[in-house]
């Protein structure tokens, strides 16, 4: 049976991804800060062909992130599968900048997927096996209105994957790059503005775990958008910023 750990599992993408595996036959470790929503998870999977079990992590905690990853493995086996995937969004205008909120966003989103890396690398490096797969955003493509903050911290992810890339390749460990566009959970319940194409979670969850028996390297969806904002890179500055304009 494949071993696989989530982050941010207790709830959005992470808990839906979590679950979808589980059903698959999957014995799935899930990691919150939060325990009650971890709990409520393991009680929803009985029954599924798979397993959940619960374990209580705060990423941005490298020691106890390398804790989590010693108790799993001693407890359900080696690890096949990572799913890193922790993250938080908080809306940063010009107006109101405060350093603060990008210092969290980069603990939590950048520096949490760093520490999870740091505690499984040299186990699958030394077995040459083992699947990665980190959660970005397409919100790392180019920069975006209030996203300052979460932008930066997912652009972050994707460079960094990209340069992990084709040394993981060398060593037997296969890396995925999940870039969502808009999905329904609690994170985006707060944005105040229209999110096209918004997904539901169920169907991102479905997204991921088909992306993640596929051998491509970035997984993105929904693709009507996603693909729009790869070309949105290539733009030069004046025509972006007067499309970015009407957004902000």
């Amino acid at each position: 049976m494949t071993v696989a750990w989530c982050t941010g599992a207790g709830k959005g993408i992470g808990r839906a991804v979590a679950y979808r595996l589980a059903r698959d036959g999957m014995c799935l470790a899930a990691s919150s800060r939060t325990v009650e929503d971890l709990e409520a998870l393991a009680a929803e999977s009985a029954g599924l062909s798979g397993e959940i079990r619960p374990y209580r992590v705060d990423v941005t905690r490298k020691e106890e992130v390398s804790a989590t990853v010693e108790a799993i493995e001693a407890e359900m086996g080696q690890l096949d599968l990572v799913i890193l995937n922790a993250g938080t969004h908080t809306a940063v205008r010009a107006e109101d900048f405060e350093a603060g909120v990008f210092r969290r966003l980069m603990e939590t989103n950048f520096m949490g997927t760093v520490n999870a890396l740091a505690a499984v690398l040299p186990r699958l490096i030394e077995r040459r096996s083992g699947h990665i797969a980190v959660v970005a955003s397409v919100a790392g493509y180019r920069g975006l209105p209030t996203a300052a903050a979460y932008g930066a911290s997912k652009a972050a992810l994707i460079n960094m994957c990209e340069s992990l890339k084709p040394e993981l390749d060398r060593h037997g460990v296969r890396l995925t790059l999940i870039n969502p566009g808009f999905v329904k959970t609690p994170l985006t319940d707060r944005n105040e503005f229209r999110m096209p194409f918004l997904m539901d979670v169920e169907d991102a969850a479905e997204r991921i775990a088909v992306g993640l028996k596929s051998h491509r390297f970035e997984v993105t969806f929904p693709k009507r958008f996603t693909w729009g904002m790869k070309a949105a890179r290539c733009l030069p500055y004046a025509l972006y910023f007067a499309l970015t304009r009407r957004i902000g």
